[in-house]
Parts: structure tokens; C-alpha cells; sequence
């Protein structure tokens, strides 16, 4: 435990020496996202344009992410166990990438429909039987969509192919 807190404090502690506009937390057995990163980077938190928590234990994502990395840019989230978004999700106005590959979401977050900035959108892995097709298709951005090894019904996949202007992987 002790390992893992040293970790996530030297990469913390990059961020804020050198400037950076990348926080990873990769692998850092985290449940949560820490809520002393919040005060260690708050004069550093808008140049922070990517977030990666992959490969953690994170069942959830606290709303004061969202809320104090505003321009955000992309955000790494694959293999937790995350099953929803918190409504703060949508205060990222910035965000042009996700990745919520091999979590726990059984409904495509409808949130991730109204971020107009979205340009991708990785779901791999999940357990998503429907996409709303349709508000997908009015995303301005959308560009990408990896839906991979979800068990999808048929007419989400045969509508999966309609999406114009959408590189879908299904």
C-alpha cells in the first residue's frame, strides 16, 4: 500500500515540477481517485488536458474531476469497474477522447452523446446490449466509436452500420 501511495505521489509531483499537461495514475491500485491530487495540483490543474486511469479498481469517478480538470482533453479510464458516469461528466466542454474499454457499463452512458467536442468514444468490452444510434449520428465531432465485444443486438448492429462519417468498430 505504502508502494502504491509513493507511486501516485511522484507522478503527482512531475505534473507540478514540470509543468505537464498529462496526470497518469496508470496502475496505481486505486479505488478512487485521490482527493489530495485535487489540492496538490490546483495551480497546475488547467494545463491539464489528458487524464490516465487505466488499470486501476475504480467502481466510480468523482464529480470534482470533472469539475477541476476543465479543459481536459482526453481521458483514459480502461479496466476499472466502472458502471456509470456522475452528472458532472458533462462539464467537460473540451473532451474529444474516452476510453471506458473492459468496465462494468451494461447501458451505453447517454452523457457522452452530449459532449458536442467528442470525437471518440472507446467501449470495448463492456456488457452493452443497445447503442442510441441516432444521437450519435448528431454528435458534430463523433469520429470513432469502438463497440467491440459487447453482446449488441442485431438492430443495434445493422444500425451500427448507418452512422455516417463514424469509423465503427463492432
Amino acid at each position: 500500500m505504502a508502494e502504491a501511495v509513493a507511486n501516485v505521489a511522484r507522478r503527482v509531483n512531475v505534473i507540478v515540477e514540470d509543468g505537464g499537461d498529462t496526470l497518469d495514475l496508470s496502475n496505481c491500485k486505486l479505488i478512487t481517485f485521490p482527493d489530495g491530487v485535487f489540492r496538490v495540483l490546483k495551480s497546475v490543474s488547467d494545463n491539464v488536458r489528458v487524464v490516465l486511469l487505466a488499470e486501476n479498481e475504480m467502481k466510480s469517478i468523482s464529480s470534482k474531476l470533472f469539475l477541476n480538470f476543465t479543459q481536459l482533453r482526453e481521458l483514459d479510464l480502461r479496466g476499472n469497474i466502472i458502471s456509470k458516469l456522475p452528472d458532472a461528466f458533462l462539464e467537460m466542454e473540451h473532451l474529444t477522447s474516452i476510453n471506458l474499454a473492459y468496465n462494468r457499463f451494461s447501458i451505453f452512458p447517454d452523457k457522452l452523446t452530449e459532449i458536442a467536442t467528442l470525437e471518440r468514444i472507446n467501449l470495448e468490452g463492456n456488457s452493452i446490449t443497445e447503442i442510441p444510434v441516432e444521437k450519435l449520428s448528431n454528435m458534430p465531432a463523433m469520429k470513432w466509436l469502438n463497440v467491440k465485444s459487447n453482446p449488441l443486438d442485431s438492430n443495434t448492429q445493422s444500425a451500427l452500420q448507418s452512422l455516417n462519417n463514424v469509423e465503427t468498430e463492432s
